[in-house]
């Protein structure tokens, strides 16, 4: 284990910021839109999103027991500076995309950890989010031209976009009260 929150903390967390995001694009989507519509293109979303993708990196390199592959682990400390810097000098299209998948990567490891070894039904709510940013994560770093198409698609009418963020915020609501109640 490389985190120790428990799965009330961890469902609280994400319920938070899926509730918070839901009702940001539940209650204003005209604004919404013409913020989200440019931030796959955004240089200084994705130099933030990547700055904190390679802290976080370099923390869990620097802590995290790695046994026999212990040997890698200052050669890792040493190239992921190095590549954090020649991404931002050579990977101009949709950085802020690509910087989103890998944090998304990042955090689904705490819920899956969190969620780990527990025998209630109700800890796959967070075990099937989990799984959902693993999947668009690697969509995102891969192909990042679908977030693009994402918010396009789902900013084609008022109707659609509250229909996407009002499941968000359902999704989170119930994770917040699966939080509370079962955990």
């Amino acid at each position: 284990m490389i985190y120790h929150f428990s799965l009330q903390i961890v469902a609280l967390v994400a319920g938070a910021i899926l509730l918070l995001i839901g009702l940001l694009g539940v209650s204003s989507p005209a604004v919404l839109q013409g913020q989200a519509k440019q931030f796959p293109r955004s240089k200084i979303a994705g130099i933030v999103l990547l700055t904190i993708a390679l802290a976080w990196t370099v923390w869990l390199l620097s802590t995290m027991e790695m046994g026999e592959f212990a040997t890698f682990r200052k050669p890792l400390l040493i190239i992921l500076p190095i590549g954090f810097f020649l991404v931002l000098r050579f990977v101009d299209e949709f950085l802020a995309v690509r910087a989103l998948g890998i944090l998304c990567l990042l955090a689904a490891e705490p819920l899956l950890d969190a969620a780990f070894f527990r025998d209630d039904p109700a800890r796959l709510v967070v075990t099937v989010f989990a799984y959902v940013l693993i999947l668009i994560g690697m969509f995102w770093v891969t192909m990042p031209y679908l977030l693009r198409n994402q918010i396009d698609w789902s900013a084609r009418s008022n109707g659609r976009w509250r229909a996407v963020f009002g499941f968000i915020l359902l999704y989170g609501a119930a994770m917040v009260v699966l939080a509370f109640t079962m955990y």
